[in-house]
C-alpha cells in the first residue's frame, strides 16, 4: 500500500527513505516499510496504542466469568466500565503536554511500562472495589492515543495526514476487538491445563501485561520524536527552540475549535469505547449465546477499525484535494450522523442477524467519523497541536464515561434501550461541526475569508517578539504544506489570477 502527497523534493531524498517536504515529513506512505523514522515510528505507534486498548478492554470478554467469581452487580460492571475509560481523560490531558514539552517518544514509552504491574495486579484483586480501581487505573494507558496522533502529525505531510492517522489509531483502536476473541482463547487455553476458570482469567492478564513491557522498551530504544532526531538533542543543539507551556496551554482552550472537536470526538471514539464495554455482554443476555459466540460478534465491532478508521481518514483526504477543508468537515458530519442512525438500528433490532448488521454498520461510520475527526484536528493549530490532540482525545473518554454513567450503569435502562438513546447523542453532538470556521479555508457553509491566508492564521498563534527569535517558522512552512486544503478549484484560480512571475500570497 502507497499514498503519494505530491512531487519530491530533491535534496531531502538523500537523508529519508521517503520523499519529503520542506519540513522533513513524509510526503508517501509504504506499509511494508520500517524505514526509520517515518515508517519506524508508525509501527510502534500504532502497535503500543493496540497493545493499550487490549489490556483496557480484557475485562470485557470475560465479564460472565469474572462477576460470578468477584459477585459483581450490574451497577459494579457499570461502574467499572465508566472507570476504564474515565482514567484517560486526565492522562491524555497531561499526554498532551508532555508530547510538545518532551516529545512523544518518552511519553508513549513511559506510560505503556508504568502501567504495566497495573494490568499484573487484575489477577490479585477479590472484590468489587478493587476491580473497579484497578480497571480506573489500567485505563490511564489509553492516553497512548494522543501521542499516536501528535507523532503522525510531525511525522507526515498534511495531504495524507487523514489517512496515516486514521490507520495509527485505527489499528491501535483494533485492539479493543482484538481482546474479545485473544483474552477467551487465552482463558479457555488455560483451563484445558487444568486451571479453573476462576483462577484462568486471573492468568490470562499476564499475556497483555507481558505486552505492555515490550512495547514500552521498543518505543525507548527505537522511537524518534521527529524526522530530525530526539526533541531534546535538537533543542540542546540549537536546531529548535522551547515553547512556554502556559502560551502553549492557552492557544489551545482559547481556540473555539478545540471545544468543538472535544464534542465531536465524545461522541465518535466515545460511544465506540462504551460499546466495546457492554456489547458481548449485550449478546450473551439478550441474545442467549455462549461466551465464545458473543464475543467473537463483539470482536467484529473493534476490528473494524482495521480498515473503517483509516477509511474516514482517506476519505477526509480525498475530499480535500478537490474541494478543500469544507470537504473534510461535510465528511466528518455525514459518517458520524449515519453512525448514530444505525445505533438507534442496533439497539431496536430484535433479530440476531438485523443486530449484527446494525452493529458493523454503526462500527464502520463510528470508527470512519473517529478517522476524519483527526482529519482536520491537526488543522486547528500548529503551535499547540499537542494540547489539541489530548483536550480531543480526553473529550473521548469524557463522552464514553457519561454516556455509559447515563445509559448502561442502572437497572433503569435495558442495554438496548441504552443503546438508542446513545445513537440519538450521536446525532444530536455531531451538529456543531457546522461552526467550525477556518478563516483562510472556509466551513460547511460559508467560503474562505478573501483576505486571510494560512500564514496569517497560523502567525497570529505568536507575538511578535516571538516572531523575532523565529517561533514562528515551523508554522509557516506547515502553511505553506497546506495549501491543498483551499481545494484543487481555488488553487486553478489563484494560480491564473498570479501574474507571470509572482508567487501567490497563500502559497
Amino acid at each position: 500500500m502507497e499514498v503519494e502527497a505530491g512531487s519530491q523534493r530533491d535534496g531531502a531524498a538523500s537523508k529519508f527513505s521517503l520523499p519529503v517536504d520542506s519540513e522533513n515529513k513524509a510526503k508517501s506512505f509504504k506499509l511494508l516499510s520500517f524505514a526509520n523514522p517515518h515508517m519506524r515510528t508508525f509501527h510502534l505507534s500504532w502497535i503500543s496504542f493496540f497493545t493499550c486498548f487490549v489490556s483496557t478492554f480484557a475485562a470485557a470478554p470475560l465479564v460472565p466469568i469474572i462477576r460470578d467469581n468477584l459477585n459483581l452487580a450490574k451497577a459494579d460492571i457499570g461502574n467499572a466500565g465508566v472507570a476504564s475509560v474515565s482514567g484517560s481523560i486526565f492522562s491524555r490531558l497531561v499526554m498532551g503536554a508532555v508530547c510538545d514539552l518532551l516529545g512523544p517518544r518518552y511519553g508513549c514509552a513511559f506510560l505503556v511500562m508504568l502501567i504495566a504491574p497495573t494490568v499484573f495486579c487484575m489477577a490479585l484483586i477479590d472484590d468489587a472495589a478493587g476491580y473497579i480501581t484497578v480497571r480506573f487505573l489500567i485505563g490511564f494507558s489509553l492516553a497512548t492515543f494522543v501521542s499516536c496522533q501528535y507523532w503522525m502529525s510531525t511525522m507526515f505531510n498534511s495531504k495524507i495526514i487523514g489517512t496515516v492517522n486514521g490507520l495509527a489509531a485505527g489499528w491501535g483502536n483494533m485492539g479493543g476487538g482484538a481482546t474479545q476473541l485473544i483474552m477467551p482463547l487465552v482463558f479457555h487455553a488455560i483451563k484445558k491445563c487444568g486451571a479453573t476458570g476462576f483462577v484462568a482469567w486471573r492468568i490470562a492478564y499476564f499475556v497483555p501485561g507481558i505486552m505492555h513491557i515490550v512495547m514500552g522498551l521498543l518505543v525507548l530504544t527505537m522511537g524518534q520524536d521527529l524526522p530530525d532526531g530526539n526533541l531534546a538533542s535538537l533543542q540542546k543543539k540549537g536546531d529548535m527552540k522551547k515553547d512556554k507551556f502556559s502560551k502553549v496551554l492557552w492557544g489551545a482552550v482559547t481556540n473555539y475549535r478545540t471545544w468543538i472537536f472535544v464534542l465531536l470526538y465524545g461522541y465518535s471514539m466515545g460511544v465506540e469505547l462504551t460499546t466495546d464495554n457492554v456489547i458481548a455482554e449485550y449478546y450473551f443476555d439478550h441474545f442467549h449465546l455462549d461466551l465464545s459466540t458473543a464475543g467473537t460478534i463483539a470482536a467484529c465491532f473493534g476490528m473494524a477499525n482495521l480498515v473503517a478508521r483509516p477509511a474516514g481518514g482517506y476519505l477526509s483526504d480525498l475530499g480535500a484535494r478537490y474541494f478543500g477543508m469544507r470537504a473534510r468537515l461535510w465528511n466528518l458530519w455525514i459518517l458520524q450522523t449515519a453512525g448514530g442512525a444505525f445505533c438507534v438500528w442496533l439497539g431496536r433490532a430484535s433479530a440476531l442477524p438485523a443486530s449484527v448488521t446494525a452493529m458493523v454498520l454503526f462500527s464502520i461510520c463510528a470508527q470512519a467519523a473517529c478517522g476524519a475527526t483527526f482529519g482536520v484536528a491537526p488543522f486547528i493549530s500548529r503551535r499547540s497541536l499537542g494540547i489539541i490532540s489530548g483536550l480531543t482525545g480526553a473529550g473521548g473518554n469524557f463522552g464514553a464515561g457519561l454516556t455509559q454513567l447515563l445509559f448502561f450503569t442502572s437497572s433503569q435502562y435495558t442495554t438496548g434501550t441504552g443503546l438508542q438513546y446513545m445513537g440519538i447523542m450521536i446525532m444530536c453532538c455531531t451538529l456543531p461541526v457546522a461552526f467550525v470556521h477556518f478563516p483562510q479555508w472556509g466551513s460547511m457553509f460559508f467560503p474562505a475569508s478573501a483576505d486571510t491566508t494560512a500564514e496569517e492564521y497560523y502567525g497570529s498563534e505568536w507575538t511578535d517578539e516571538e516572531k523575532k527569535n523565529g517561533l514562528h517558522i515551523p508554522g509557516q512552512k506547515f502553511a505553506e504544506n497546506s495549501i491543498s486544503e483551499c481545494g484543487r478549484r481555488n488553487i486553478i484560480l489563484a494560480m491564473s489570477a498570479t501574474p507571470p512571475n509572482n508567487t501567490p500570497q497563500h502559497a
